[in-house]
């Protein structure tokens, strides 16, 4: 790959902490000497190759992060990244969610939740130059916005002539650089195994984002295709994916100090976001999206408490909005009193004097950046403004403007359709649309839009979307009975909780939605000429900050290279590689006190209730209490571990990454940070930040002592 800036950024002296950093592939050879410092025996040239050990056996869920472990397209990965396969499995006669599930053979694998994949990475190419080219470099706003999505789907379809493959164009550094990602996509996802509760989610949202922490947190998929080797649907007599490399466990667990790595695709990072962002995003957006999880939560709670089906429905969505509450929380906590925006505030100063203090370059970047905090500022207005609109949407109405504007996009050519709506996107549209009902109740999601309904509607009349109000017969001032009366007609005069009439809508014309009397297709005509002029808008927004922002991180890279210092981008949700070693900490939250590298099942004992988030399975603790520990016992601890700490740099997204030892072998997945350090989103802290992982000797130990997943375990080459 030809020399880009990012290479430039690492060529520069290293002078950030060794465990900082969260490295495309194709970076790795740049820090060579750090990588085999902390202890790596394999070639790190070995780790730029995709489709080679180890980086081959890594796969992404889209949301979490996961790696083949048997030549018979078994995949590892969290609990937590399984639980919603699991919940749409379950029922009260059947709580799969409690009891756990094991397929003894592929014929008793379950169907994964529907939209689920498997993509499987093949190859990363630098394509800036055909993203923004340079008639596209001259444009800004909605015509630049539209010219880059052209490019970039040209640049899609160019790699999806190969069938089954799912190829994206990801921006790197606020949209200064571009890489074409191509990766397999797997649709026939299917539940294998997860153990029961009381391991799986054990500690709950009590022990989340804790330390020590006892939590075994990992499940497995299988991949299928079509007899031919090719992605496919679900089908019955698909065959298991065969994947060219597959991950190794460990014969020998890890110990305080080893190197260790974590290969998977982390989500969001915002190291680079400017001091207003910063400032933004803790002074009102976090605190009004904990304040919104809260409530969610509640109604949930209040809506589903006697009636077992409908909270069974809702497990998936209260596992994932209770993790994001406590850790935006724990990000707010660790905020509050740091110094956190001074510093962003003197760096970003800092880089404006450099750039005014050189004719050059004030003259390529000084307009831009000061351009962009005041676009930044216009596109926090109207995030404001519409927060709690975006809580106050029944989802079949979403549901309803999405058919209709796929019904639209359909009428105009694949390659001018909007991106979401080309004939790449309607497998998985359509497998989400169908499976929408598995996941839902109407008494639940009507009294989630109504509990924001009312906040919407005590805004003042100027930040009302008039569209949505005309569509929901609402309007400023009606009182909580007027407004349960609106949706109480729109609801009950809507088929599109109906599988069948639901999913009949994604081939329906214009003019068939047009000409239907149902209650949320009529709202979603209503709106969409709103939606559209407000898209618009947005885009002409986003254009004019992609142009400056750019520029600004360009700067950016510049000043950090004149500084001796090495730029990595923010995370994405592409491949990343992050390293460092198996540590505990020398404080605590409180600043006092330690912690020690390693918890042990010692510990599941002592923190057994026998109810709620600490109700370990008898069995399990039947072997705990009888020692009967077999190989997987560590020699210093005596005993099996179940989660061990490491420096290592992750994010969301990274669930369920493989966490690699020095020769590339599975010894753990990881699953968490602790609450002080998950700031580290937007500021690492070398001293604080830990990460978690399951030791994969507890894994193997639960799988053979206590769900006798054998079949599993001789597949994996472990028996």
């Amino acid at each position: 790959m030809k020399q880009t800036l990012i290479a430039l950024a690492i060529v520069a002296s290293f002078s950030a902490q060794a465990d900082e950093g969260m490295w495309m592939p194709q970076q790795l050879p740049q820090i060579a000497q750090q990588l085999k410092a902390a202890g790596l025996k394999l070639d790190p040239s070995t780790l730029t190759r995709l489709t080679a050990f180890p980086m081959g056996a890594v796969v992404s869920l889209g949301g979490c992060s996961a790696s083949f472990v048997s030549p018979q397209g078994l995949v590892i990965t969290n609990h937590h990244c399984v639980y919603n396969s699991v919940a749409v499995n379950s029922t009260p006669q059947r709580d799969l969610l409690a009891d756990g599930f094991l397929a003894k053979t592929m014929a008793e694998e379950l169907p994964a939740a529907p939209g689920s994949r498997v993509f499987v990475t093949e190859e990363v190419a630098n394509v800036s130059t055909r993203v923004i080219t340079p008639d596209v470099a001259a444009l800004t706003g909605k015509a630049r916005l539209d010219a880059m999505e052209k490019n970039q789907k040209i640049l899609v379809a160019e790699c999806e002539k190969d069938a089954g493959y799912r190829c994206t164009v990801a921006s790197f550094y606020g949209g200064l650089e571009f890489y074409r990602i191509k990766q397999l996509e797997i649709r026939d996802v299917r539940l294998v195994h997860a153990p029961p509760g009381g391991i799986g989610k054990f500690g709950g949202d009590t022990d989340n984002w804790m330390w020590p922490r006892h939590t075994g947190d990992y499940g497995f998929y299988r991949a299928y295709v079509s007899r031919d080797g090719r992605a496919a649907d679900y089908a019955k007599d698909n065959v298991p994916y065969r994947p060219k490399l597959w991950l190794r466990i460990a014969q020998d667990g890890v110990k305080e100090g080893d190197f260790v790595m974590a290969l998977g695709y982390p989500g969001r990072t915002n190291r680079h976001r400017l001091p207003s962002e910063v400032a933004f995003t803790f002074d009102w957006n976090y605190p009004a999206f904990v304040k919104a999880s809260g409530e969610t939560l509640a109604v949930i709670e209040r809506e589903t408490k006697n009636d077992p089906a409908a909270h069974l429905k809702y497990a998936g969505q209260i596992a994932s909005v209770n993790n994001y509450y406590k850790n935006r929380k724990g990000m707010i906590a660790s905020y509050e009193g740091s110094d956190i925006l001074a510093r962003k505030t003197a760096e970003h100063n800092a880089l404006k004097a450099w750039v005014a203090a050189d004719p050059q370059r004030k003259a390529e970047f000084g307009a831009d950046i000061e351009a962009v905090e005041k676009l930044i500022a216009r596109r926090d207005a109207d995030s404001r403004r519409e927060f709690f609109l975006g809580y106050s949407v029944p989802r079949f109405l979403n549901s309803a403007r999405t058919l209709y504007r796929l019904a639209n996009e359909r009428t105009k050519p694949d390659v001018e359709r909007k991106s979401g709506y080309q004939e790449r996107d309607l497998p998985r549209l359509a497998s989400v649309i169908g499976g929408q009902d598995r996941t839902y109740d109407e008494k639940v999601d009507k009294a989630l839009v109504l509990n924001f309904l009312k906040q919407y509607n005590a805004q003042p009349a100027d930040q009302h979307d008039a569209a949505f109000d005309g569509a929901l017969g609402i309007g400023p001032g009606m009182s909580e009975a007027e407004l349960k009366a609106a949706l109480d007609r729109i609801y009950a005069g809507s088929h599109l909780q109906d599988k069948e009439v639901r999913t009949a809508w994604l081939t329906k014309t214009p003019q068939e939605f047009r000409a239907s009397s149902d209650s949320f297709i009529k709202a979603a005509v209503a709106m969409y000429d709103a939606d559209m002029k407000r898209e618009a808008e947005e885009d002409e927004l986003a254009g004019r900050i992609q142009k400056t922002y750019a520029s600004t991180m360009k700067a950016k890279i510049a000043y950090m290279n004149s500084k001796g210092r090495a730029v990595y981008p923010d995370a994405n949700s592409t491949l990343r590689v992050t390293y460092g070693n198996v540590k505990g900490r020398d404080y605590g939250a409180d600043g006092t006190g330690s912690w020690t590298a390693f918890t042990t099942v010692k510990g599941v004992v002592a923190k057994h209730t026998g109810e709620g988030e600490f109700n370990a399975p008898a069995r399990q603790l039947a072997a705990i209490r009888a020692k009967d520990f077999g190989r997987w016992a560590d020699p210093k601890l005596k005993t099996v571990p179940v989660d061990f700490l490491a420096t290592l740099d992750i994010t969301g997204g990274n669930s369920g990454s493989a966490a690699l030892n020095a020769r590339g072998e599975l010894v753990g997945l990881a699953f968490d940070g602790t609450l002080d350090s998950i700031i580290s989103d937007w500021d690492f802290d070398p001293r604080a930040t830990r990460d978690i992982q399951v030791d994969v000797r507890y894994i193997l130990w639960n799988m053979e002592k206590v769900d006798h997943a054998d079949n599993l375990l001789k597949e994996m080459g472990v028996l």
